[in-house]
């Protein structure tokens, strides 16, 4: 652990935001980390008090960053180098409820082209549909 700072990209990977490294890069040079307010480049140092804004697949995070580490361990040790706030929690826990929601369209069995017994019931339907 370095007190002058971390890079951004390891202190992302470190804390568990991002799988690899070098999603994290791809995520801070895609626009998708803000440090303190402004985008950053993945070699930018992060120090404890840093204010950042991620978007990641989990939901946006806006947390202060608490502490520094360079290699990735754990997940309990992970949480301790950031405190999220307390809108930031309540605004992904509204998508997240929002998101169960709605309705899904989506088949869980469709997926590519029809098989030959879908086949058969859709014309079947549509049969079905032109007598009616």
């Amino acid at each position: 652990m370095s007190e002058q700072g971390v890079r951004l990209d390891k202190w992302l990977w470190a804390a568990r935001f991002f799988k690899t490294r070098s999603q994290a890069s791809s995520a801070i040079d895609a626009g998708h980390v803000h440090l303190n307010g402004e985008r950053a480049k993945p070699a930018r140092s992060v120090k404890a008090g840093d204010s950042l804004r991620i978007l990641n697949a989990g939901g946006e995070f806006i947390v202060t960053v608490l502490g520094l580490s360079e290699q990735r361990g754990p997940a309990s040790v992970a949480q301790q180098l950031y405190a999220e706030t307390e809108a930031s929690a309540a605004a992904r826990l509204l998508r997240a409820t929002q998101a169960k929601l709605e309705p899904v369209f989506d088949h869980p069995d469709v997926c590519g082209r029809p098989t030959k017994k879908w086949r058969r019931q859709l014309h079947y339907f549509e049969r079905k549909q032109q007598d009616d």
